[in-house]
């Protein structure tokens, strides 16, 4: 029998981690003194040990040194399948830091970018602030993607565009300027149809922090024009001689123009055309489907909206039996995130457009196709 200082000395393995691996159950030792605690190690336990200090220093994960002991006498083909599959990750780990290490040496050795220029762009200041009110509510909460906690602002020829989202909703609303973009001493007008081509020539894009936008919101009061500046170093907003400034979030926004245009795509999408007083009403007394995110465990409440051959809309609560007969599309969505998008689309009409279950709905208004929301779809 060996004690544990003499196990060590003989396997390669630390005192510590002999401790380790017995609470791990994985080399648990021969016999424990009731009294005093020592553990005592049996010599055929040796080779397990020195295999195990050997699978410790190339690397390999607890549970898969667990299996190799488990099949080193039994079977070898395995023992030999586990360690090429270890082995195989080391070299792709290695290859990719060559590839990092690579890619860090030509940032300390490039030459720093020049800075981009700011850009100045005069708004009205009322547009502006309903541009805000149309977004502002798919801002995320997330700690976890800080990219998505701030409005995105986009200059693209003249025309100012906002977007927010959250991963489950996204907003978006435009605003053409007064003046066009000024960018040093030169100004660039037009109007921008579209999603226009945000790395064009004039054109800036900033994702700007929630906190920035809700102080700049409150200089939006009096119906006096705004002046927006965008740069990489700092946002600002001023209305006559009040202003607002920020810094810009470092983390890049993601790129919401390939969910657009997969959220609008397609032939078979249905369009109505509701009150939004009365859907809201329908939403609130009708009954909801409580159900679990996959992706993060929250509970929500689930409307389900479906479409008729008729276009007659229902509203439900999952049960098929409150569905229209005959050919509907449906589509299921958090019924609070739903509400939020009718508050922020203000009185009046929208247009609904629902392509199915697994297909975002679009909720446009029909005075102006450049300002949307989309709701991820939830399924049921």
């Amino acid at each position: 029998m060996l004690g544990i200082g003499e196990m060590a000395r003989a396997s390669g393995l630390s005192i510590s981690a002999l401790r380790f691996y017995d609470g791990a159950g994985v080399l648990a030792p021969a016999s424990v003194d009731p009294g005093t605690g020592y553990r005592r190690y049996a010599e055929r336990q040796l080779p397990a040990a020195r295999l195990l200090a050997g699978l410790r220093r190339i690397g390999m994960p607890l549970a898969e040194i667990t299996r190799v002991l488990e099949l080193r006498g039994s079977d070898p083909a395995a023992v030999s399948r586990l360690l090429d599959a270890h082995l195989l990750r080391l070299e792709e780990g290695l290859a990719d830091a060559r590839r990092e290490a690579a890619r860090l040496r030509v940032l300390c050795t490039a030459a720093e970018p020049a800075a981009e220029p700011e850009i100045r762009l005069t708004v009205p200041g009322p547009k502006l602030a309903a541009a805000v009110d149309a977004v502002r509510f798919a801002v995320g909460t997330d700690p976890g993607l800080p990219m998505l906690g701030g409005i995105h602002f986009e200059i693209d020829q003249g025309m100012l565009r906002l977007v927010a989202t959250d991963r489950y909703r996204m907003a978006v609303s435009a605003v053409p300027s007064d003046t066009g973009p000024a960018t040093g001493n030169s100004t660039a007008t037009g109007d921008a149809t579209g999603l226009g081509d945000a790395t064009a020539p004039g054109s800036r894009r900033v994702t700007a922090p929630v906190s920035f936008v809700d102080a700049a919101r409150a200089l939006l009061t009096g119906g006096w024009p705004a002046t927006l500046t965008l740069g990489s170093a700092a946002v600002a907003l001023r209305v006559r001689d009040r202003h607002v400034t920020g810094t810009p979030l470092e983390q890049d926004f993601p790129d919401y123009r390939r969910l657009l245009r997969t959220a609008t795509a397609g032939p078979g999408r249905r369009r109505v055309t509701v009150d939004v007083a009365g859907l809201r009403e329908r939403l609130t007394a009708g009954e909801t489907r409580t159900v679990v995110r996959p992706d993060d465990g929250t509970r929500c409440a689930v409307s389900v909206l479906a479409v008729d051959a008729a276009d007659r809309l229902t509203v439900s609560s999952a049960d098929a039996a409150a569905l229209p007969d005959g050919p509907v599309v449906r589509v299921g969505v958090d019924r609070e995130f739903l509400l939020d998008a009718l508050d922020a689309a203000g009185p009046g009409q929208l247009v609904l457009e629902l392509d199915g279950p697994i297909r975002p709905l679009a909720l446009r208004r029909p005075d102006d196709d450049r300002a949307f929301s989309i709701l991820m779809p939830v399924r049921i």
